[in-house]
Protein backbone atom coordinates (compact mmCIF):
# COMPACT_ATOMS: atom_id res chain seq x y z
CA UNK A 1 0.00 0.00 0.00
CA UNK A 2 0.99 3.62 -0.31
CA UNK A 3 2.56 5.19 2.75
CA UNK A 4 -0.50 7.47 2.99
CA UNK A 5 -2.98 9.19 0.74
CA UNK A 6 -0.76 12.31 0.94
CA UNK A 7 2.59 10.59 0.41
CA UNK A 8 3.88 8.25 -2.25
CA UNK A 9 2.47 5.19 -3.94
CA UNK A 10 3.71 2.37 -6.13
CA UNK A 11 3.37 2.43 -9.92
CA UNK A 12 4.83 0.40 -12.77
CA UNK A 13 6.62 2.36 -15.48
CA UNK A 14 8.67 1.70 -18.58
CA UNK A 15 11.23 4.18 -19.87
CA UNK A 16 12.00 2.12 -22.98
CA UNK A 17 10.09 -0.67 -24.71
CA UNK A 18 11.13 -4.32 -24.64
CA UNK A 19 10.67 -7.47 -22.59
CA UNK A 20 9.38 -7.82 -19.03
CA UNK A 21 12.71 -6.50 -17.73
CA UNK A 22 11.79 -2.95 -18.84
CA UNK A 23 8.99 -2.80 -16.26
CA UNK A 24 10.04 -1.02 -13.07
CA UNK A 25 8.19 -0.61 -9.80
CA UNK A 26 8.64 3.01 -8.77
CA UNK A 27 7.47 5.39 -6.06
CA UNK A 28 5.52 8.39 -7.31
CA UNK A 29 3.41 11.01 -5.52
CA UNK A 30 -0.16 10.04 -4.72
CA UNK A 31 -2.29 12.08 -7.18
CA UNK A 32 -4.91 14.51 -5.96
CA UNK A 33 -8.19 15.03 -7.82
CA UNK A 34 -8.65 18.37 -9.53
CA UNK A 35 -12.01 20.01 -10.27
CA UNK A 36 -14.44 17.46 -11.72
CA UNK A 37 -12.12 14.53 -10.91
CA UNK A 38 -12.26 11.56 -8.54
CA UNK A 39 -9.44 9.45 -7.11
CA UNK A 40 -9.83 5.69 -7.23
CA UNK A 41 -7.78 3.59 -4.81
CA UNK A 42 -7.04 0.31 -6.58
CA UNK A 43 -8.08 -3.09 -5.21
CA UNK A 44 -7.43 -5.09 -8.42
CA UNK A 45 -5.61 -4.36 -11.69
CA UNK A 46 -6.12 -6.41 -14.83
CA UNK A 47 -3.10 -7.58 -16.83
CA UNK A 48 -3.51 -8.71 -20.43
CA UNK A 49 -2.51 -8.60 -24.07
CA UNK A 50 -2.76 -4.82 -24.66
CA UNK A 51 -0.38 -4.26 -21.73
CA UNK A 52 2.17 -6.51 -23.43
CA UNK A 53 1.79 -4.51 -26.65
CA UNK A 54 2.40 -1.27 -24.74
CA UNK A 55 5.43 -2.81 -23.03
CA UNK A 56 7.01 -4.01 -26.27
CA UNK A 57 6.11 -0.85 -28.19
CA UNK A 58 3.93 -2.41 -30.88
CA UNK A 59 0.56 -1.06 -29.75
CA UNK A 60 -1.06 1.07 -32.47
CA UNK A 61 -2.45 3.36 -29.76
CA UNK A 62 0.81 3.60 -27.82
CA UNK A 63 0.98 6.13 -24.96
CA UNK A 64 4.09 8.35 -24.89
CA UNK A 65 7.13 7.21 -22.92
CA UNK A 66 7.71 7.01 -20.04
CA UNK A 67 4.49 5.01 -19.90
CA UNK A 68 2.41 3.24 -17.30
CA UNK A 69 0.71 0.12 -18.72
CA UNK A 70 -2.62 -1.22 -17.54
CA UNK A 71 -6.06 -0.92 -19.08
CA UNK A 72 -8.44 -1.80 -16.26
CA UNK A 73 -8.51 -1.05 -12.55
CA UNK A 74 -11.20 -1.61 -9.95
CA UNK A 75 -11.38 -0.06 -6.54
CA UNK A 76 -13.01 2.49 -4.28
CA UNK A 77 -13.27 6.25 -4.65
CA UNK A 78 -11.43 7.81 -1.69
CA UNK A 79 -11.35 11.48 -2.73
CA UNK A 80 -13.34 13.79 -4.99
CA UNK A 81 -12.52 17.15 -6.50
CA UNK A 82 -14.51 20.35 -6.54
CA UNK A 83 -17.78 20.17 -8.45
CA UNK A 84 -18.12 16.38 -8.48
CA UNK A 85 -21.78 15.36 -8.24
CA UNK A 86 -22.16 11.96 -9.97
CA UNK A 87 -19.87 9.94 -7.69
CA UNK A 88 -19.06 9.91 -3.98
CA UNK A 89 -16.35 8.75 -1.63
CA UNK A 90 -16.87 5.05 -0.94
CA UNK A 91 -18.32 4.18 -4.36
CA UNK A 92 -17.07 0.90 -5.82
CA UNK A 93 -16.01 1.53 -9.43
CA UNK A 94 -14.21 0.23 -12.51
CA UNK A 95 -11.81 2.40 -14.50
CA UNK A 96 -11.29 1.32 -18.11
CA UNK A 97 -8.58 2.94 -20.20
CA UNK A 98 -11.07 2.82 -23.10
CA UNK A 99 -12.61 5.85 -21.39
CA UNK A 100 -9.31 7.74 -21.07
CA UNK A 101 -7.64 10.06 -23.62
CA UNK A 102 -4.94 7.41 -24.14
CA UNK A 103 -4.58 3.71 -23.33
CA UNK A 104 -2.67 2.47 -20.30
CA UNK A 105 -2.23 4.20 -16.96
CA UNK A 106 -3.72 1.58 -14.62
CA UNK A 107 -0.64 -0.18 -13.14
CA UNK A 108 -0.90 2.16 -10.15
CA UNK A 109 -2.16 2.11 -6.58
CA UNK A 110 -4.36 5.14 -7.21
CA UNK A 111 -5.54 7.06 -10.25
CA UNK A 112 -7.34 10.36 -10.75
CA UNK A 113 -9.83 10.53 -13.60
CA UNK A 114 -12.74 12.77 -14.66
CA UNK A 115 -15.93 11.76 -12.87
CA UNK A 116 -17.54 10.75 -16.17
CA UNK A 117 -14.97 7.94 -16.59
CA UNK A 118 -15.64 5.29 -13.89
CA UNK A 119 -18.39 2.69 -14.05
CA UNK A 120 -20.22 2.06 -10.79
CA UNK A 121 -19.99 -1.56 -9.67
CA UNK A 122 -22.81 -3.34 -7.86
CA UNK A 123 -21.86 -5.18 -4.66
CA UNK A 124 -22.44 -8.50 -6.43
CA UNK A 125 -19.34 -8.01 -8.62
CA UNK A 126 -16.04 -8.63 -6.82
CA UNK A 127 -13.09 -6.37 -7.62
CA UNK A 128 -11.09 -9.28 -9.06
CA UNK A 129 -14.01 -10.12 -11.37
CA UNK A 130 -14.59 -6.52 -12.42
CA UNK A 131 -11.28 -6.30 -14.28
CA UNK A 132 -12.59 -8.98 -16.69
CA UNK A 133 -15.53 -6.79 -17.72
CA UNK A 134 -13.58 -5.28 -20.61
CA UNK A 135 -13.49 -8.69 -22.28
CA UNK A 136 -17.27 -8.98 -21.96
CA UNK A 137 -17.69 -5.48 -23.38
CA UNK A 138 -15.53 -6.61 -26.30
CA UNK A 139 -17.51 -9.85 -26.66
CA UNK A 140 -20.79 -7.95 -26.91
CA UNK A 141 -19.34 -5.78 -29.67
CA UNK A 142 -17.96 -8.81 -31.52
CA UNK A 143 -21.29 -10.62 -31.42
CA UNK A 144 -22.91 -7.56 -33.00
CA UNK A 145 -20.58 -7.82 -36.02
CA UNK A 146 -23.35 -9.21 -38.23
CA UNK A 147 -25.79 -6.50 -37.18
CA UNK A 148 -27.27 -8.78 -34.52
CA UNK A 149 -28.98 -10.90 -37.15
CA UNK A 150 -30.50 -14.14 -35.82
CA UNK A 151 -27.89 -16.86 -35.31
CA UNK A 152 -27.86 -20.47 -34.18
CA UNK A 153 -24.19 -21.37 -33.80
CA UNK A 154 -20.78 -19.73 -33.61
CA UNK A 155 -17.18 -20.97 -33.91
CA UNK A 156 -14.43 -19.81 -31.54
CA UNK A 157 -10.97 -21.26 -32.20
CA UNK A 158 -8.67 -21.00 -29.18
CA UNK A 159 -11.70 -21.07 -26.92
CA UNK A 160 -9.76 -20.91 -23.64
CA UNK A 161 -8.51 -17.36 -24.22
CA UNK A 162 -9.74 -14.32 -22.32
CA UNK A 163 -11.80 -12.76 -25.12
CA UNK A 164 -12.86 -16.23 -26.31
CA UNK A 165 -14.31 -17.30 -22.96
CA UNK A 166 -16.20 -14.01 -22.68
CA UNK A 167 -17.57 -14.55 -26.20
CA UNK A 168 -18.62 -18.09 -25.35
CA UNK A 169 -20.41 -17.05 -22.17
CA UNK A 170 -22.32 -14.18 -23.78
CA UNK A 171 -23.29 -16.40 -26.72
CA UNK A 172 -24.52 -19.19 -24.43
CA UNK A 173 -26.55 -16.63 -22.44
CA UNK A 174 -28.36 -15.96 -25.72
CA UNK A 175 -29.02 -19.62 -26.40
CA UNK A 176 -26.42 -20.00 -29.14
CA UNK A 177 -24.46 -23.18 -29.74
CA UNK A 178 -20.75 -22.51 -29.20
CA UNK A 179 -18.22 -24.68 -31.02
CA UNK A 180 -14.62 -24.23 -29.96
CA UNK A 181 -11.11 -25.60 -30.15
CA UNK A 182 -8.48 -25.84 -27.40
CA UNK A 183 -4.96 -27.24 -27.52
CA UNK A 184 -4.48 -29.02 -24.17
CA UNK A 185 -6.67 -31.07 -21.79
CA UNK A 186 -6.50 -28.24 -19.23
CA UNK A 187 -7.56 -25.66 -21.80
CA UNK A 188 -10.35 -27.92 -23.08
CA UNK A 189 -11.73 -28.28 -19.55
CA UNK A 190 -11.47 -24.52 -19.02
CA UNK A 191 -13.30 -23.82 -22.29
CA UNK A 192 -16.13 -26.16 -21.31
CA UNK A 193 -16.37 -24.46 -17.90
CA UNK A 194 -16.74 -21.11 -19.63
CA UNK A 195 -19.54 -21.58 -22.12
CA UNK A 196 -18.30 -23.80 -24.96
CA UNK A 197 -20.95 -26.35 -26.00
CA UNK A 198 -18.84 -28.56 -28.28
CA UNK A 199 -15.09 -28.96 -28.62
CA UNK A 200 -13.56 -30.12 -31.90
CA UNK A 201 -10.06 -31.00 -32.99
CA UNK A 202 -8.03 -27.86 -33.64
CA UNK A 203 -6.40 -29.27 -36.78
CA UNK A 204 -6.92 -26.50 -39.32
CA UNK A 205 -7.41 -28.80 -42.30
CA UNK A 206 -10.06 -30.87 -40.54
CA UNK A 207 -11.86 -28.00 -38.81
CA UNK A 208 -14.48 -27.18 -41.48
CA UNK A 209 -15.49 -30.83 -41.86
CA UNK A 210 -15.85 -31.26 -38.09
CA UNK A 211 -17.96 -28.11 -37.85
CA UNK A 212 -20.20 -29.29 -40.68
CA UNK A 213 -20.63 -32.68 -39.02
CA UNK A 214 -21.69 -31.05 -35.76
CA UNK A 215 -24.16 -28.71 -37.45
CA UNK A 216 -25.78 -31.21 -39.81
CA UNK A 217 -23.99 -29.72 -42.82
CA UNK A 218 -25.19 -26.16 -42.17
CA UNK A 219 -22.12 -24.52 -40.63
CA UNK A 220 -21.91 -21.64 -38.17
CA UNK A 221 -23.35 -18.16 -38.48
CA UNK A 222 -20.28 -16.42 -37.06
CA UNK A 223 -16.64 -17.53 -36.79
CA UNK A 224 -14.23 -15.45 -34.71
CA UNK A 225 -10.58 -15.68 -35.68
CA UNK A 226 -7.63 -14.10 -33.84
CA UNK A 227 -4.88 -16.10 -35.56
CA UNK A 228 -5.18 -15.49 -39.31
CA UNK A 229 -3.04 -17.55 -41.74
CA UNK A 230 -4.67 -20.89 -42.60
CA UNK A 231 -7.12 -20.66 -39.70
CA UNK A 232 -8.95 -17.72 -41.24
CA UNK A 233 -9.57 -19.72 -44.42
CA UNK A 234 -10.79 -22.65 -42.30
CA UNK A 235 -13.22 -20.28 -40.56
CA UNK A 236 -14.59 -19.16 -43.95
CA UNK A 237 -15.14 -22.76 -44.97
CA UNK A 238 -16.98 -23.43 -41.70
CA UNK A 239 -19.68 -20.82 -42.29
CA UNK A 240 -23.38 -21.32 -42.91
CA UNK A 241 -25.16 -19.49 -45.75
CA UNK A 242 -24.95 -15.71 -45.19
CA UNK A 243 -22.44 -16.35 -42.40
CA UNK A 244 -19.65 -13.99 -41.39
CA UNK A 245 -16.01 -14.53 -40.48
CA UNK A 246 -14.71 -11.92 -38.02
CA UNK A 247 -10.97 -11.26 -37.82
CA UNK A 248 -10.04 -9.56 -34.56
CA UNK A 249 -6.31 -10.28 -34.68
CA UNK A 250 -3.75 -11.94 -36.98
CA UNK A 251 -1.22 -13.43 -34.57
CA UNK A 252 0.09 -15.79 -37.27
CA UNK A 253 -0.10 -13.26 -40.10
CA UNK A 254 -2.50 -12.54 -43.00
CA UNK A 255 -4.77 -15.25 -44.48
CA UNK A 256 -2.80 -18.01 -46.19
CA UNK A 257 -4.61 -17.76 -49.52
CA UNK A 258 -6.54 -15.21 -51.58
CA UNK A 259 -9.62 -14.35 -49.52
CA UNK A 260 -11.67 -12.99 -52.42
CA UNK A 261 -10.92 -16.11 -54.46
CA UNK A 262 -12.08 -18.21 -51.51
CA UNK A 263 -15.28 -16.20 -51.26
CA UNK A 264 -15.94 -16.73 -54.96
CA UNK A 265 -15.46 -20.48 -54.54
CA UNK A 266 -18.12 -20.32 -51.83
CA UNK A 267 -20.32 -17.90 -53.78
CA UNK A 268 -23.53 -19.88 -53.26
CA UNK A 269 -23.26 -19.16 -49.53
CA UNK A 270 -23.08 -15.33 -49.89
CA UNK A 271 -20.50 -15.02 -47.12
CA UNK A 272 -19.22 -11.90 -45.40
CA UNK A 273 -16.00 -10.81 -43.70
CA UNK A 274 -15.44 -8.20 -41.05
CA UNK A 275 -12.21 -6.97 -39.54
CA UNK A 276 -12.89 -5.88 -35.98
CA UNK A 277 -11.37 -3.51 -33.43
CA UNK A 278 -12.99 -2.11 -30.31
CA UNK A 279 -11.33 1.17 -31.33
CA UNK A 280 -14.14 1.51 -33.87
CA UNK A 281 -16.27 2.89 -31.01
CA UNK A 282 -13.59 5.20 -29.59
CA UNK A 283 -15.56 8.25 -30.72
CA UNK A 284 -19.00 6.84 -29.88
CA UNK A 285 -19.35 7.42 -26.16
CA UNK A 286 -22.95 6.20 -25.91
CA UNK A 287 -22.26 2.92 -27.71
CA UNK A 288 -18.98 2.24 -25.91
CA UNK A 289 -20.34 2.92 -22.43
CA UNK A 290 -23.58 1.16 -23.28
CA UNK A 291 -21.67 -2.02 -24.11
CA UNK A 292 -19.87 -1.88 -20.76
CA UNK A 293 -23.11 -1.23 -18.88
CA UNK A 294 -24.56 -4.30 -20.62
CA UNK A 295 -21.54 -6.33 -19.54
CA UNK A 296 -21.93 -5.16 -15.93
CA UNK A 297 -25.63 -6.06 -15.96
CA UNK A 298 -24.92 -9.53 -17.37
CA UNK A 299 -22.32 -10.25 -14.70
CA UNK A 300 -24.39 -8.76 -11.88
CA UNK A 301 -27.35 -10.94 -12.83
CA UNK A 302 -25.23 -14.10 -13.04
CA UNK A 303 -25.83 -14.62 -16.77
CA UNK A 304 -22.06 -14.52 -17.26
CA UNK A 305 -19.26 -14.90 -14.74
CA UNK A 306 -15.65 -13.84 -14.73
CA UNK A 307 -13.19 -16.69 -15.34
CA UNK A 308 -11.19 -17.72 -12.32
CA UNK A 309 -8.44 -15.24 -11.54
CA UNK A 310 -4.73 -15.80 -11.04
CA UNK A 311 -3.62 -13.22 -8.47
CA UNK A 312 -0.11 -11.80 -8.23
CA UNK A 313 1.30 -8.82 -6.31
CA UNK A 314 1.90 -5.68 -8.36
CA UNK A 315 5.54 -5.95 -7.27
CA UNK A 316 5.79 -9.17 -9.30
CA UNK A 317 4.74 -7.47 -12.54
CA UNK A 318 7.80 -8.75 -14.42
CA UNK A 319 6.93 -12.35 -13.56
CA UNK A 320 3.33 -11.64 -14.54
CA UNK A 321 4.42 -10.44 -17.98
CA UNK A 322 6.66 -13.48 -18.40
CA UNK A 323 3.50 -15.58 -17.95
CA UNK A 324 1.60 -13.41 -20.42
CA UNK A 325 4.41 -13.78 -22.96
CA UNK A 326 4.39 -17.57 -22.72
CA UNK A 327 0.62 -18.04 -22.50
CA UNK A 328 1.14 -19.52 -19.04
CA UNK A 329 -2.18 -18.41 -17.58
CA UNK A 330 -5.75 -19.62 -17.70
CA UNK A 331 -8.35 -17.07 -16.77
CA UNK A 332 -7.66 -13.46 -15.84
CA UNK A 333 -4.31 -12.39 -14.47
CA UNK A 334 -4.98 -9.90 -11.67
CA UNK A 335 -2.32 -7.71 -10.08
CA UNK A 336 -2.94 -6.80 -6.45
CA UNK A 337 -1.54 -3.38 -5.47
Amino acid sequence: MATSSTGTMKAVQLQVTGGPEVLSLVDIPVPHPGPGEVRVWAHAIGAGGPDVLIRNGTYKWMPPLPAVPGNELSGVIDAVGEGVTRLSVGDRVLVSARELPQRGGCYVQAICVPEVVPFVLPESIAFDDAVSLGNFQLALALLASNGNLPAKAILIPGAAGGVATALAQVARSRGLRVIGTASTPEKRQFALENGVSDLVDGDVQALPQRVMELTGGRGVDLAFDHVGAALFIACLRSLAPSGMAVSYNILAGPPSSDVFDELRKLLAKSLAIRTFSIHAVDADVAQRRGLMEQAIALMASGQVRAPRAMRMPLAEVRQAHELLDTGGTLGKLVLIP
